[in-house]
């Protein structure tokens, strides 16, 4: 019986000398507690070298995934011929059995003798030192792990989380350190806050002054522009502030060197940060930037973690407080988080942010998934992302465009046509025609024709011209006129008087006669329209008064007959 023994320099095959030991396992390890009495149990037969790194690598994944490589397969080839082969894995000794058709057994005995050899292996193979399996066995067992893990040393997005903490942390300090300086140093000269704005020329210009009495004599023109010098040399001669000792400017001298030192440290690790994040997202630096594309990382926990999440997700990322508050108070949810800070989404205009960041963001999820998870190591992608993205932006904007990039197509413009400027022109060819008054044609008034009944409804506006009526309708507003009569007629009582309600429609039958024959000048036709409409209306009043008398008076007379009976 052969044993098969996998070790970080290659594979061995061991032969079993005395296989009646293997019935006892429960004393087996004591075979093994010497080199001398573990060579009387087994002894080497054949052993295959590795060639390289990359090759141990290969052997050693196939083996994880229970497969037998082609190097594996030629020697247990030409060694075991007849030979039952004891195995570590179950799954791999099923598989050389179907391929090679070589027998193979795995249980408790053949486990222990594995634990044996593993115990005296430097001492049952020559050559094989233990100092030197242990670096072999660690170097094979750390390119395993990143092959698995697809892992490499550059892409440690670990560094950039602790980076870019603590350039924020340092943000805070800074400014906490700066303010300090100012409130200090403004008690001894206060006018130098509104003259120096930046922090950082205020701390180097206090630490060059020192007691404001010096600083006529000083050179500012390393640390000031010379219109600022001039102008603090000037505030420094008429300050209203306070004497202060030269211990108080020794210590805010002091601070001034820790602002300083801050300042120089911040610096160093923003290139250190960038120098990182162009190595680990590249693709996403293209996009967001630096410190937008660190701080999503630093959010999302990791680069993998990051790559996981939708573009709708990474959009609103560092708003989640918002989000919730919006979904339980429904109102519209935030339209960006962290990546609001990106230089696309400065650029837009308030109304178009909300789309560039929607599609800011599903170009970023694109762009991480492929910096965490691709072979490749340029930023390729986010740049021809970008370009897309401000393509798109112009578009939105309604500029022209050169030419259009991807799907994307700029729509032409629809202008006005004039015949009188030139296509791309600034300004009219021919100058732009004024108005001719001469040349307005003024029209004869016509006479007006107004029926009655237009007269009627319109009582208190102004008399408008109209024209003449066709004959069926005249005969048609007659007909209604002469019912609406009757039907007063009716109502009237006997003493009414009816006379002057007909000869003033006779009157207005007959100038409506005359009118078609001959036209008349429309002033005369109105006024008497007019005197007509007054009579006809008194007389209608008139007869309604009349006939409520002579009723009352025919009750008086019923009252009196009855009462004298």
């Amino acid at each position: 019986m052969l044993v098969l023994f996998e070790t970080p320099a290659g594979f061995a095959l061991f032969k079993v000398l005395d296989e009646g030991k293997l019935s006892k396992v429960e004393d087996l390890w004591k075979d093994f507690a010497s080199s001398e009495s573990a060579r009387r149990v087994v002894e080497l037969k054949a052993f295959n070298k590795f060639e390289n790194t990359s090759d141990a690598l290969s052997a050693a994944t196939l083996l994880i995934d229970s497969k037998p490589s082609k190097g594996l397969r030629r020697f247990l080839q030409e060694h075991c011929d007849g030979e039952t082969l004891a195995v570590a894995d179950s799954k791999l000794g099923n598989v050389i059995k179907e391929k090679l058709k070589i027998d193979c057994l795995h249980n408790s005995a053949v486990m222990e003798l594995m634990r044996g050899l593993r115990n005296q292996l430097t001492e049952l193979m020559s050559g094989l030192a233990a100092q030197d399996l242990g670096p072999m066995s660690l170097g094979l067992s750390h390119s395993l792990s990143r092959y698995k893990l697809k892992f490499s040393p550059e892409k440690v997005d670990t560094m950039i989380i602790q980076a870019i903490g603590l350039l924020d942390d340092l943000d805070k300090e800074l400014n906490t350190y700066a303010m300090r300086v100012r409130e200090w140093y403004g008690w001894h000269f206060p006018e130098l806050t509104k003259i120096v704005t930046d922090n950082i020329q205020y701390a180097k210009a206090v630490k060059l002054m020192g007691n404001r009495a010096n600083a006529a004599n000083l050179d500012f023109s390393e640390i000031l522009p010379e219109d600022v010098e001039a102008e603090l040399k000037e505030a420094a001669v008429i300050s209203m502030g306070t004497e202060v000792s030269d211990l108080d400017l020794l210590n805010i001298r002091e601070l001034c060197d820790q602002v300083l030192a801050l300042s120089e440290y911040r610096a160093q690790l923003y290139d250190y940060l960038k120098s990182r994040m162009n190595a680990i997202a590249p693709n996403l630096t293209a996009l967001v930037g630096e410190l937008v594309g660190a701080r999503l990382i630093a959010h999302g926990g990791s680069l993998l973690n990051l790559a996981k999440q939708p573009g709708s997700t990474i959009q609103i990322l560092g708003a989640e407080k918002a989000l919730f508050r919006a979904l339980k108070t429904k109102h519209s949810t935030p339209k960006y988080g962290l990546i609001y800070h990106a230089s696309l989404i400065g650029q837009a205009a308030p109304k178009h942010k909300g789309k560039i960041s929607r599609s800011l963001a599903a170009k970023t999820a694109l762009a991480i998934r492929y910096d965490a998870l691709g072979d490749g190591e340029d930023n390729s992608i986010g740049l021809e992302s970008r370009i897309k993205l401000e393509t798109r932006l112009r578009v939105l904007e309604g500029k022209e465009l050169g030419r259009s990039a991807g799907s994307t197509k700029g729509k032409p413009k629809i202008e006005m046509y004039e015949k009188d400027r030139k296509k791309g022109a600034g300004a009219l060819v021919t100058p732009a025609k004024t108005y001719n008054p001469a040349a307005d044609l003024v029209l004869p008034e016509a006479t007006p024709k107004k029926s009655e009944a237009a007269s009627k409804k319109r009582k208190h506006q102004e008399v408008e011209a109209a024209p003449q009526a066709e004959p069926a309708e005249e005969a048609a507003d007659e007909d209604k006129e002469q019912k609406e009569k009757s039907k007063k007629k009716k109502k009237k009582s006997k003493d009414a008087e009816e006379p002057p309600a007909v000869d003033a429609d006779g009157g207005e039958k007959k100038k409506k006669k005359k009118n078609k024959e001959a036209e008349e000048p429309p002033s005369a036709d109105v006024d008497g329209e007019k005197k007509k409409k007054k009579k006809k209306k008194s007389n209608d009043e008139d007869a309604p008064m009349e006939t409520d008398e002579s009723s009352k008076k025919d009750k008086k007379k019923k009252k009196k007959k009855h009462a004298e009976e």
